[in-house]
């Protein structure tokens, strides 16, 4: 009988059995004279120590304003230490923190912060064009005229409280430097007592992926799911204390605050934020100038590094290791990584937010042609299984769907049991819509997706969601979105439109309609009005002869990747 696609990750080292808070409190002490962050737009330098003394108070500070163990509490901001602080102030004080996409408009911070019920939002005045005070403001007409901290608005109804970054005032907020004063004796008290009560099964992080109905899932992951992932993403980069990790990746993915922050914290490393968003050059200055031993990144950012006109000006001979993810790797590009970035051990990790994100990973001593041809093998402590339509376990080579299980898969989607339900087995099995082969070494290809779900520079896009927003223009009769390749981001959107009859429309009055509606990287760059679509004869429409009819008629061909 041939061999089974199930692998597990069978491991000597144990699973963490704290939350982040207790976590964190013994990892600033063994490491407190180390460098724990660098945030070089900030001019910030802060050792462990100093780190908890403000993770600490902004704790406390959290919970003078009346918020309680399993409260949600959002965060929408560009890259900063205040991120970092509420990301570990929010553990310790029992909150669930909400990451809200910086690139996110109208319609979806006010989706977002209502589908989980956010008391409290933590946001940054402005970022890349994007008023966010603003914004807030529009939605919440109520803030200009409300004590801060007391809001009662219409259209965000369980939102209590505004917090905003900057030495600035606006009215009907609270400020977030004064929520970093020293606490008191009973309420430093108060948060130690509450730290004996919290338990790792607990909910800590809610994470917004693009769902197939058109609206957003949120992903709810526990302290268990996400400090053991970015431990062991941490051991599988060979990360060690007084490694230093350059972090250019946004800290609202996982990508960032699991496997950067909590990768960091979990092996005494330092986190190094060199922007505020990503920027080459800024990435090239943080490598050099910060001793860098380890840079994370998606595809495009490695390529925007290596292709920089100084690129020869910096040196690279401190970089080791690192993690290239977020969506395929290019052959040649991972070969100029090793070569020209002194990255000889960087690794391949797949995932997805769901499970907390990371089932696979290269080894930084896997050969390059296993490195550069697959995302390597199954992470410690996690099972995954390759079946196929029927959920029967498939031979290995062959290709089927990707479900992992194990202490990585998210407690569920919030507010959502259905959509929980059909990602999530009675096994306990999550359900990926990847199509992947594992071949008997146990190394796993992904071959495919089987949703339409398209990777553009990371960002995970469902065109549903792009679809249905779309047919609420009045001229829009339907409307399809597949993703064609794009050698700069992997993919990019293109949409085919049928118009009402008598109406006519310019891709630029179609662009404009999602301008500050939704996400940049979700507006598609290319769009044909068309007729109709290709059908089958039971009038199911065929995506890939879309994308295939797009590729030709625009010269694309298929990005070579790993």
């Amino acid at each position: 009988m041939s061999t089974p696609s199930y692998v597990h990750g069978a491991s000597s080292t144990p699973l963490i059995g704290l939350t982040i808070g207790r976590y964190f409190d013994e990892a600033c002490e063994r490491h407190a004279e180390r460098e724990a962050i660098v945030v070089r737009h900030q001019n910030v330098r802060l050792s462990y120590a100093a780190f908890k003394q403000k993770v600490d108070a902004l704790a406390c500070g959290l919970m003078r304003l009346g918020l309680e163990r399993g409260d949600r509490i959002g965060i929408w901001s560009q890259n900063n230490l205040e991120w970092a602080l509420t990301q570990f102030a929010t553990a310790k004080a029992g909150l669930v923190m909400v990451n809200i996409n910086p690139a996110y408009r109208l319609a979806e911070l006010e989706y977002a912060l209502n589908k989980v019920g956010c008391r409290a939002l933590v946001l940054s005045p402005a970022f890349k064009g994007s008023d966010y005070l603003g914004m807030i403001g529009e939605l919440a007409p109520e803030l200009g005229h409300c004590e801060p901290g007391l809001l009662r608005s219409h259209r965000l109804p369980g939102l209590e409280m505004v917090i905003r970054m900057g030495a600035e005032k606006t009215p009907g907020m609270l400020d977030f430097d004064e929520l970093l004063r020293t606490p008191t004796r009973e309420e430093s008290d108060a948060l130690a007592l509450l730290s004996e009560r919290l338990q790792f099964d607990d909910p800590v992080n809610i994470q917004f992926t693009s769902g197939t109905t058109g609206h957003p899932k949120g992903a709810t992951l526990s302290h268990h799911n996400i400090l053991n992932n970015g431990f062991f993403v941490g051991e599988a980069i060979r990360l060690v204390a007084g490694d230093r990790v350059c972090i250019p990746v946004p800290l609202y993915h996982c990508f960032g605050m699991v496997m950067g922050n909590l990768g960091c914290l979990t092996h005494g490393a330092t986190m190094v934020y060199p922007g505020e968003a990503f920027d080459p050059l800024a990435v090239l200055e943080a490598v050099s100038e910060e001793h860098c031993t380890a840079l994370y990144g998606v595809p495009t950012m490695f390529i925007a590094a290596l292709d920089h006109p100084r690129f020869a000006e910096f040196d690279m001979s401190p970089l080791r290791t690192g993690i290239m993810a977020g969506s395929p790797c290019p052959i040649e590009v991972m070969k100029r990584v090793i070569e020209r970035m002194n990255m000889a051990e960087v690794t391949i990790a797949y995932g997805m937010t769901e499970t907390s994100p990371v089932s696979f990973q290269s080894a930084t001593d896997d050969p390059i042609d296993r490195r550069v041809s697959t995302v390597g093998r199954v992470q410690p402590h996690c099972e995954v299984k390759i079946v196929d339509t029927e959920g029967c376990i498939v031979p290995r080579g062959t290709p089927g769907e990707l479900c992992t299980r194990g202490y990585s898969v998210m407690l569920g989607y919030w507010g959502d049991d259905d959509k929980t339900g059909e990602a999530i087995d009675a096994g306990g099995w999550m359900h990926t819509g990847d199509l992947a082969v594992i071949d008997d070494q146990g190394y796993c290809n992904i071959v495919g997706r089987i949703k339409d779900m398209v990777i553009r520079g990371g960002e995970n896009i469902y065109p549903r969601e792009i679809e249905e927003f779309l047919y609420g223009h009045p001229k829009v009769l339907d409307v399809q979105v597949v993703g064609v390749p794009d050698q700069k981001y992997g993919e990019e959107l293109c949409a085919w439109i049928i118009l009402r009859e008598g109406e006519s429309m310019s891709e630029d009055e179609a662009r404009e309609y999602c301008k500050g509606q939704i996400a940049h990287y979700k507006i598609p760059r290319y769009i044909q009005f068309v007729d109709s679509f290709p059908m089958t004869v039971t009038g199911k429409i065929q995506k890939f002869l879309i994308r295939q009819k797009m590729k030709e008629a625009l010269g694309l061909d298929e990005t070579k990747t790993a």
